[in-house]
């Protein structure tokens, strides 16, 4: 069976591999292509699928003719945020309303057409999956409702994959957002066929907007026990060197639209670095940390026990060096807790309320003390024994595996459904 696979950026990347991975283990064939950054092209994880027997990866520009993916990338433009939001937005606008969706449209079908021939030519079955496009996504919907149309046609199933989790166990968490309710941005999951979530805390943003039997509740593929293994053995090596610090700690920051309390964040980083013995990493968001004030604090710089992360060093490699991660309500440390390696929940930090701190009360961190007796508890008892097991249990039940271990294979089944496999 065949699939047809688009990736967009590292969240993409991180959290669908896995399933693009046991899509192969099962025996199935599959096209991947690369519809972001070309700098993904030398990804670790794109590395590891380009070298499995039945995947083709390939960047959308290596699929289009020049013109073709200039004439494809330029409407593009038109349509996504990126340039909307410049000093040039309102003529971008201006643009897109006199080369109108009618005008649009040709272009669109040809692409569209293009790729799903090349992958599916002569195929009377099949699924292509995107991940959760949403309205405000740097691929304009009204392309991916082409791609749905012509795969429609042909046969072929739609499916929405995650790219990342929910961090969050509240709502209004971005600058801007007043109002508790359904969140429009989400609405989008409803062009495909099937919507994927890991758990039912994704599940809720999309249930306003799809039918129950559209939305499909299977655990993480990106955090379940049997990928975290493999992907011990893809890492590249660490380019983070030795340290003898007594307590190693990885701070990890959230994207630059979420509302965050930066002048409390440079005190906190302040307080950590006065501790002897203490080193400690800050890691940018990967799509956002150039917007992110904390990055550009010069008193920062002049510490010497701490230092900001660069686009070389993956989360992974610093979740392996640091011994507790600090979070200010990012997914990636769901990888911390599942092996058992202390989160502490800055909370306090932003707007939002963590599903590590509802979960698992202990990692809470409410105040400056908090933060203080936290780290001097380390230093002093060890990390050990930091959670209440049976609090841990509860969090891999509800958000990572959900219906149990086996994740990735349920993945495969549904995908298997999709393209129409009895």
């Amino acid at each position: 069976m065949k699939a047809l696979f688009f990736l967009r950026h590292y969240n993409d990347i991180d959290h669908i591999t896995p399933v693009i991975s046991k899509w192969i283990d099962s025996g199935h064939t599959c096209d991947v292509i690369l519809i972001g950054a070309r700098r993904f092209r030398y990804d670790f994880r794109i590395a590891f699928l380009s070298q499995l027997a039945g995947v083709n990866v390939a960047h959308i520009r290596e699929v289009f003719s020049p013109l073709q993916f200039l004439k494809w990338r330029l409407q593009m433009l038109l349509l996504t945020g990126n340039l909307r939001r410049l000093f040039i937005g309102p003529f971008v606008r201006m643009l897109a309303d006199i080369y109108d969706a009618k005008r649009r449209a040709p272009l669109w079908r040809a692409t569209a057409e293009h790729l799903l021939s090349r992958s599916f030519d002569g195929a009377d079955q099949g699924v292509v999956a995107f991940d959760w496009i949403e309205r405000n996504s740097v691929i304009a919907v009204e392309w991916v409702e082409t791609v749905i149309a012509v795969a429609h046609e042909m046969g072929l199933g739609m499916v929405s994959l995650p790219h990342g989790d929910s961090p969050h166990a509240n709502q209004l968490i971005r600058r801007g957002e007043w109002c508790v309710g359904p969140d429009p941005l989400f609405s989008t999951a409803q062009i495909f066929d099937k919507l994927v979530v890991p758990n039912e805390l994704c599940a809720k943003r999309f249930r306003p907007f799809l039918a129950e039997h559209a939305i499909a509740i299977l655990g993480s593929p990106r955090y379940c026990e049997e990928w975290l293994i493999k992907l011990a053995e893809l890492m590249p090596p660490s380019p983070l060197r030795h340290s003898d610090s007594h307590l190693k700690i990885v701070m990890f920051l959230r994207k630059a639209n979420f509302t965050t309390f930066w002048e409390e964040v440079n005190e906190v980083v302040h307080m950590i670095a006065a501790f002897p013995g203490v080193e400690l990493v800050i890691k940018p968001h990967t799509r956002s940390g150039w917007k992110q004030s904390l990055t550009k604090e010069r008193s920062l710089k002049r510490l010497p026990n701490v230092s900001v992360a660069g686009d070389d060093v993956h989360s992974i490699h610093l979740m392996n060096w640091a011994d507790i991660c600090i979070d200010l309500a990012t997914s990636v440390v769901f990888e911390a807790v599942r092996l058992k390696k202390p989160v502490l929940a800055a909370d306090y930090l932003h707007a939002g309320r963590s599903v590590i701190a509802v979960y698992m009360p202990e990692t809470e961190l409410c105040c400056r003390d908090d933060v203080y007796e936290k780290i001097n508890k380390f230093l002093v008892e060890g990390c050990h024994d930091f959670y209440v097991e049976e609090h841990r249990q509860h969090f891999l039940r509800e958000m990572l595996d959900v219906s149990g271990s086996d994740v990735l294979p349920r993945y495969v089944a549904l995908l298997e459904a999709a393209a129409g496999v009895e």
